[in-house]
């Protein structure tokens, strides 16, 4: 499934699977998705014109604005990286820091479609692989004489028999020998603030292809020496350039870069010191959203193009405390709902992961079954939503504390004379209440 196939409508449609409500939300990425398909179908002269429509997310932590994001690059392939703004106001980065976000995405994106290729030459590296370990085995086949070869009736190889073995496993702990590289360079840490560790790293780079190259041979068992040549074959197969020329391509024009925290560099004209930094944070990242180039150690990629998704709980400012210019690149705002008994209830059990859904897998591998009342799961959801107003609401995340919490005597030491574990509303009340009622016990447990 890719976007080009998707309407606004399906994308929401989508998500739904995975993320309850926000529907204002959902409509607003799905049309920054469709758009940039769009983008790829206008003429070449306006396709560059149009910019993305960046979007901030406003909302309490545990809605769902980060999965949001994530389940969008999923469903476009896109390379997708999830930033943190406040580490940026950290002692010791400086402006030049904040470009790691697109080198970050660039090995994202790589990474990516080198995976994709591998898929691709899978069968051709499962076959050589499986010829390269026979020739540590036996010798090189074109070595052996037609005598090692030929069983006396001419009927089955050698080379035959030993690959069926291998096949079957029998020889995985025999040993074999096989060449590895040797690092040619001396590990050197190098502690800077201005990005001088990637700076060695293309350096050894750019001079390894000049020197020549060192291999050991070492001894392991057939099974791991299988993985070793197999993984050797997928990178022997795989055309590099051809990976870094798509994954440059895809970053620029599909990448989505989600930076979270955004209100953390948000200043108070109140106050003085830190809140300078927090500005001068604003200020470093404007460029890159704005658009820019930026050098990596795969090439230059411009970021004009690139989604920028950002998001903030927001609790005593607003998106318009950024500075003017800032706002202005994220001229798309939604504002998330929190979280109601009613949302977590649909949380419980709807998604296709759901957290009920997660310990029922669990369980099933003990082979119990687990199974949860009706009113069981209308208890969590009041449970979560009470603790939520109580005392710090993390959204959703409530849930995974208050279940853990739940099932923790059922997960410690599961039923040896039963295959079934049916939770009621009476147990959700009984091992919840007090916990819930003792202020103090609830905010440390829950």
């Amino acid at each position: 499934m890719t976007e080009e196939y998707l309407t606004p409508k399906e994308i929401v449609a989508h998500l739904d699977k995975y993320i309850v409500g926000q529907s204002s939300a959902k409509k607003s990425v799905a049309i920054a998705l469709r758009n940039r398909w769009r983008r790829h179908k206008a003429n070449e002269e306006m396709r560059a014109e149009i910019m993305p429509n960046n979007i901030i997310m406003i909302g309490p932590t545990g809605v769902g604005k980060t999965e949001i994001a994530r389940r969008l690059a999923d469903l476009a392939r896109a390379p997708f990286l999830k930033v943190e703004a406040s580490k940026f106001t950290e002692v010791g980065y400086v402006g030049r820091d904040v470009e790691s976000m697109a080198r970050d995405l660039v090995d994202i994106g790589v990474n990516m479609v080198k995976k994709e290729h591998h898929e691709h030459v899978k069968g051709r590296a499962e076959k050589n692989t499986t010829e390269r370990v026979l020739d540590l085995l036996l010798g090189p086949s074109n070595e052996q004489s037609s005598e090692a070869l030929v069983e006396s009736q001419g009927a089955e190889t050698t080379r035959d028999k030993f690959r069926k073995l291998l096949d079957e496993g029998k020889l995985d702990h025999r040993e074999v020998e096989v060449e590895t590289p040797q690092s040619q360079f001396p590990v050197v840490e190098i502690f800077s603030p201005t990005g001088m560790e990637e700076l060695g790293a293309s350096f050894q780079e750019l001079f390894s292809g000049l020197m020549p190259k060192n291999t050991k041979r070492r001894k392991m068992p057939v099974k791991d020496a299988r993985k070793f040549i197999f993984n050797q074959e997928l990178d022997r197969l795989v055309n590099m350039d051809d990976v870094i020329a798509e994954a440059l391509e895809r970053v620029q024009n599909n990448g989505i870069v989600f930076i979270d925290e955004i209100d953390k560099v948000v200043g108070d004209n109140s106050r003085t010191g830190p809140d300078v930094s927090r500005e001068g944070v604003q200020r470093d990242i404007l460029p890159i959203v704005e658009g820019c180039a930026v050098t990596t150690k795969y090439g230059m990629i411009r970021t004009d193009h690139i989604l920028f998704i950002a998001a903030g709980a927001f609790h005593s400012t607003s998106p318009s405390d950024l500075i003017p210019e800032l706002q202005g690149r994220f001229p798309i705002r939604v504002e998330l709902d929190s979280l109601t008994a009613e949302d977590f209830e649909r949380i419980l059990v709807e998604p296709q992961a759901s957290l009920v859904k997660q310990y029922q897998a669990l369980m099933e591998t003990e082979g119990i079954r687990l199974e949860f009342s009706q009113g069981s799961i209308r208890k969590i959801a009041e449970f979560a939503e009470q603790v939520n107003k109580n005392s710090e609401n993390i959204g959703a995340r409530r849930l995974q504390t208050v279940l853990s919490t739940l099932l923790e005597d059922l997960l410690f030491d599961p039923p040896t004379d039963s295959k079934e574990a049916r939770i009621s509303a009476t147990q959700v009340e009984k091992r919840l209440s007090e916990i819930i009622e003792d202020e103090d016990l609830s905010r440390y447990i829950l």
